[in-house]
């Protein structure tokens, strides 16, 4: 049921994957819905990413959420009415030390006990899927039900299709700050403000990653979060074909094929002191050439041939990185009608058709069909160190 008045039902602040699909989702339920964006949508995280579309190798907390993706995913283009280049080819996850063989065969283990289709292969068997994989690959896990999609095409196609249901999206849009008031004796959210104004709103959702606390701290909330940089790389097209995406036991690099032939590739999350430059027509952050020069000769050592390859495009990006990898699904704390979903850690693309209709649901009083509980903002009160934080498994 569509609410008449004057103001939105729901304002979401960030037009990357996951707030464009809860924007959808709110509108195919029949809320009225405004989507602001600093830039351009997808033009940050959802731009950056691999794109990879998985379930092997999550955190538990993520799984539900990850198969739940997939089948929407399996479907999205008909949904959406758009080419958002997904492809079902799976994933294959390396070892290339004896270390990292536990830590497969653990993997492989617990996944497959918990009703993942996912088994181990040995190096001439993933070699059979990939060919171009290098000799000295020890084993690898492989989950046939893994893909990987375009990212602004996914974006594009989510962004449109709520439009189509009358969805405004405002960009080149800076939000300053929450305006909240008091009602009924507790603080409640109020309008979102701007440099042109404020928008006033009956609910909102943060869906601004590494921007996040910017806003929130106006309110005296904090997600301990640090943002680490990983370095993304494009090649020109090749003629080899490499089929699933690859991924490795550490999750320092990960690869996948473009359906125009080129090669995209990252390394992992790196704690360096990288900004985000603001000065452009889109936001940028810029690798230094240690970084460059090792993820080149990361990847080369698993696939010979990229060693060759000339390099059409070099970018980075920052992740919003929580202490467990994992993100803040959740209401804000002490505050009615403010919502955040941030905090994704390098793998929030694959899973952000299922975030948006459970964070819609959440923002529309309904209970989700999947726990939110372990996205907490309440996890976090005994454990903000730094020191604290794990590594992120990157790549959707």
């Amino acid at each position: 049921m569509r609410f008449k008045n004057t103001h939105p039902d729901v304002i979401i602040v960030g037009a990357g994957i996951t707030g464009c699909a809860t924007a959808l989702a709110l509108a195919e339920a029949g809320a009225e819905v405004k989507v602001i964006e600093s830039f351009f949508a997808g033009a940050m995280a959802s731009g950056w990413t691999l794109a990879g579309v998985r379930q092997s190798g999550r955190n538990p907390a993520e799984m539900e959420l990850a198969k739940a993706a997939v089948k929407i995913w399996e479907t999205l283009d008909s949904h959406l009415d758009a080419l958002t280049g997904y492809r079902q080819s799976g994933n294959l996850r390396l070892a290339r030390t004896e270390d990292e063989t536990e830590v497969i065969r653990n993997l492989v283990h617990f996944q497959a006990a918990n009703g993942l289709p996912i088994e181990l292969l040995d190096i001439q068997q993933a070699q059979k899927i990939a060919p171009a994989l290098s000799n000295e690959i020890l084993l690898a896990s492989w989950c046939p039900t893994d893909g990987h999609a375009d990212p602004l095409r996914s974006v594009e196609g989510f962004q449109k299709a709520a439009e189509r249901l009358g969805v405004t999206f405002q960009t080149n849009t800076i939000a300053t700050g929450i305006a909240t008031h008091m009602a009924n004796g507790c603080r409640r959210f109020n309008a979102i403000e701007t440099a042109n104004g404020s928008i006033v709103a009956g609910n909102a959702m943060l869906a601004t990653g590494v921007q996040t606390n910017l806003l929130l701290g106006g309110l005296g909330v904090h997600i301990p979060m640090t943002t680490p940089l990983v370095s993304a790389f494009q090649t020109i097209p090749v003629t080899t074909s490499l089929g699933p995406v690859i991924g490795v036991a550490n999750g320092d690099l990960a690869v996948r094929q473009q359906i125009d032939g080129r090669l995209r590739f990252t390394g992992g999350a790196e704690k360096l002191n990288a900004n985000l430059d603001l000065s452009g027509n889109c936001p940028a952050v810029h690798p230094p050439a240690a970084s460059i020069s090792q993820v080149i000769s990361s990847v080369s050592s698993v696939l010979p041939f990229v060693s060759q390859t000339p390099i059409r495009r070099i970018w980075g990006g920052l992740l919003d990185l929580t202490p467990d990898a994992l993100p803040v699904m959740d209401s804000v704390p002490c505050i009615d009608g403010l919502y955040v979903a941030a905090g994704f850690s390098g793998h929030g693309f694959g899973i952000a058709p299922a975030v948006g209709e459970v964070m819609a649901n959440t923002i529309l009083g309904k209970k989700p069909v999947i726990s939110l509980d372990a996205f907490s903002f309440s996890r976090f009160k005994n454990r903000v160190q730094s020191s604290e934080f794990v590594d992120p498994t990157l790549h959707g």
